[in-house]
């Protein structure tokens, strides 16, 4: 891997740990809501696990 690449993954790295927080951060906000949507709560709990399975395997590569 060259060093351009892997400062390519590291910032694409970067920007997808930010998405996860946000996603965890509204998640946070709507579970103690009552009036919040169970479909949407458990969609976006499956696009931060998928985010978080993409932030790994990218530091795999990193790692590999």
């Amino acid at each position: 891997m060259t060093e351009t690449s892997a400062l390519e993954l590291e910032q694409q790295i970067h920007k997808l740990k930010q998405e996860h927080q946000a996603l965890d951060t509204k998640l946070g906000s709507m579970v103690n809501d009552p009036l919040a949507n169970d479909l949407e709560i458990q969609a976006l709990k499956r696009q931060k696990l998928q985010l978080k399975d993409t932030i790994i395997s990218m530091k795999n590569q990193l790692e590999g």
